[in-house]
């Protein structure tokens, strides 16, 4: 049986006064992301509260693996920083629906 792809996506709410460097920390982890994984993500945020962001990471082959570097980059940057008080990151991980009936 051959594994499908994982699409996670991950949600938080950000500090209003820490968006702009939020931003800029997210873009460089994006960035590295595609160049180690050879995945590439986008930064989302709701349309009706700009504050609730979400990444989204399509097609990931090793999502154990990918979730610890993603771990990693996001603490090297200090990503927790920015984040509203009281929010933390929530990931959420999907799989094609293929064959339910």
């Amino acid at each position: 049986m051959i594994a499908r792809p994982v699409h996670c996506y991950v949600y938080y709410r950000v500090d209003p006064a820490r968006a702009a460097a939020a931003r800029e920390t997210i873009a460089a982890v994006l960035a590295s992301i595609e160049e180690r994984a050879g995945v590439t993500g986008r930064l989302l945020q709701r349309q009706d509260e700009p504050m609730l962001w979400m990444e989204v990471y399509e097609s990931v082959h090793d999502p154990a693996r990918f979730e610890v570097m993603l771990a990693d980059l996001l603490d090297s940057h200090r990503f927790s920083q920015f984040l509203a008080p009281g929010s933390t990151r929530k990931i959420e991980r999907f799989v094609a629906n293929i064959g339910a009936g």
